[in-house]
């Protein structure tokens, strides 16, 4: 059979042959990238034309249309189509919380997150990561982790849309003086996309492995007025360490009332402290957490400006500074006449030192040697909180290093004081754990003022100072299995616990002053927050469990005598 002729010679055809498929990405105007509007012309007001320049029917059909080429760059969207794929949003994947790293190319460097998967990629041009996610999964709305913009990809436009905005500020929540102030007076209940209900300020927070020591010591320092209020409102310039940045990022989250989620991750702070710290602390290992937050506030006090020499120069010293005496006598032996048997003695010279504190150690008494005579291993010992506090009275010494040592605090006292309690004995034989519970008449009054050195200048003598407790990490050793994945670090915990087949989890109860109890009026509500897990605490069994670290917040400011006279009408000598 021949083969049928061609209609036309192909001279003429191959002179109608389309154009050669070469991307165009450049910027172009709205006239020479082909953008056609509603009315049918162009934004320069010309009517489309053809290759030959003859002005192109509506109704005609352009066989360059089947051609595939790179989608146009535009400096802004068609007229009536400025929502074009916000519909494809879905706010439920997203989570701003883990570091901002490209996933293909691990770069922290202009980071966007696509607003569809949640996932983050480099740049927007048009050989970036997200041009070709865009592309390869038709995922095209990106907002930008620095600047907050969000940009439609691969077209590149921005999107100027108020619908964004929950989002803009989920990545970065705000507070005003205002909201700030009505933090512990209101209380406020929210809602999450999972209509969960939950409260600002007390939610969970993710254990990634073994990071519960840094999640309780975050949930405390959110609770301390000065330094919660300092973290929401500072500004911090561009060239502040990326430490008091992050945590300033999460104190905001926990406190943000719209977000889409009832928990938050500390993995972005972790990862920079393990980066200052050489991995000393990480997410994957148990650590202490006094241990950690003295490493932590101390960074803190240098990273915000703070100088050794010059006291009381970050928000950190104005808030835990105080100032201790110390008095030392150092301890001889002298062997007697017959050189049998030694007498030790203490030295006649007295040397008297004054150090600044941050967190106040208090020993526990040992554990009882012999039990009784059932020997019933749930006795647990019992000690009040005030005789731990007789170590600052200038009178109680303790033996350290061949030293006799005396300690007493000074005026003024600081607005927080952190007690440590120490559980925790180590030597190369064994690791000790103190289960003693340390008792406390009130969570609303602590009076310090027995502790201090009396300073009329200061501060009137005789009135009490009275402390008010706004937090309290606590220690649970469960027994659990030794060793592999799930052990939560088995070797430091079971090191920290003291014993075999233990493990150590960190809880903090937080007092929320915002509410009231309804059975006492007079008691605020109480959270115990243990991870991803919030729920209420009774104000009457705090002292129950094994404290670790409280924190005590000044109720009565100093009051310096007036004349020379108290507010009891004694004169001051």
């Amino acid at each position: 059979m021949s083969k049928r002729k061609s209609e036309e010679p192909l001279e003429t055809l191959l002179a109608k042959s389309p154009a050669s498929k070469r991307a165009r990405v450049d910027n172009f105007d709205d006239e020479e990238a082909g953008i056609i509007h509603e009315n049918g012309v162009t934004s320069n007001g010309k009517a489309p034309t053809t290759d030959d320049g003859r002005e192109e029917d509506e109704g005609e059909d352009d066989d360059d249309e089947e051609t595939s080429v790179a989608p146009l760059r535009q400096n802004a969207p068609a007229q009536g189509f400025s929502d074009l794929y916000l519909d494809t949003i879905k706010r439920s994947v997203l989570d701003f919380d883990f570091e901002k790293l490209c996933s293909v190319s691990l770069s922290n460097i202009n980071v966007y997150a696509c607003l569809v998967c949640g996932k983050y990629f480099q740049g927007r041009g048009p050989k970036s990561h997200a041009y070709f996610h865009a592309l390869d999964e038709d995922h095209h709305v990106y907002i930008n982790m620095e600047s907050k913009r969000v940009y439609v990809l691969p077209e590149g436009y921005e999107v100027q849309n108020k619908s964004l905005d929950d989002i803009k500020y989920v990545v970065d929540p705000k507070f005003t003086e205002d909201e700030v102030k009505k933090l512990d007076k209101v209380p406020v209940e929210s809602v999450d996309l999972s209509n969960k209900k939950y409260r600002p300020g007390f939610i969970g927070m993710n254990n990634i492995k073994a990071n519960d020591y840094l999640n309780v010591v975050v949930q405390t320092l959110a609770h301390v007025a000065p330094i919660r209020n300092f973290f929401l409102l500072h500004n911090f310039p561009q060239n502040t360490s990326q430490l008091p940045i992050r945590l300033s990022t999460l104190i905001r989250k926990i406190w943000n009332t719209k977000a889409f989620r009832n928990h938050v991750s500390p993995h972005e702070l972790i990862q920079e402290i393990a980066l200052r710290s050489s991995k000393k602390f990480t997410l994957t290992q148990q650590s202490d957490p006094v241990e950690f937050l003295s490493w932590f506030l101390n960074h803190l006090h240098t990273a915000l400006g703070g100088s050794k020499t010059k006291p009381l120069s970050s928000v950190v010293q104005r808030t835990f500074q105080g100032k201790l005496r110390m008095e030392t006598q150092a301890i001889t032996e002298r062997a007697e006449a017959s050189g049998e048997r030694l007498r030790f003695e203490e030295s006649s010279q007295i040397n008297v030192n004054v150090t600044p504190y941050l967190v106040l150690t208090l020993d526990l008494p040992p554990v009882p040697l012999f039990r009784d005579s059932v020997e019933s291993k749930n006795i647990i010992p019992q000690v009040p909180l005030t005789t731990l506090l007789q170590k600052y009275n200038g009178l109680q010494a303790s033996e350290k290093s061949a030293q006799r040592v005396r300690h007493r605090l000074l005026h003024p006292l600081p607005p927080y004081l952190m007690f440590h309690i120490k559980r925790f004995s180590t030597n190369k034989f064994v690791s000790e754990r103190n289960p003693t519970i340390v008792t406390f008449p009130s969570p609303r009054g602590l009076d310090m003022s027995p502790f201090v050195e009396p300073n009329p200048a200061l501060y009137s003598p005789g009135e009490p100072i009275i402390y008010e407790m706004v937090a309290n990490i606590i220690l649970d050793a469960t027994s659990g299995s030794k060793g592999g994945e799930d052990s939560n670090a088995a070797d430091a915990a079971n090191r920290a616990a003291g014993g075999e087949g233990e493990r150590v989890n960190w809880k903090v109860q937080l007092r929320d002053k915002a509410a009231v109890s309804v059975q006492r009026q007079d008691l605020p509500e109480w959270r115990e927050i243990q991870d991803l897990y919030v729920e209420r605490a009774e104000a009457e069994t705090l002292f129950t469990r094994e404290g670790y670290l409280m924190v005590w917040e000044r109720k009565t400011k100093p009051k310096p005598p007036a004349n020379g006279v108290t507010s009891k009408g004694k004169q001051v000598k």
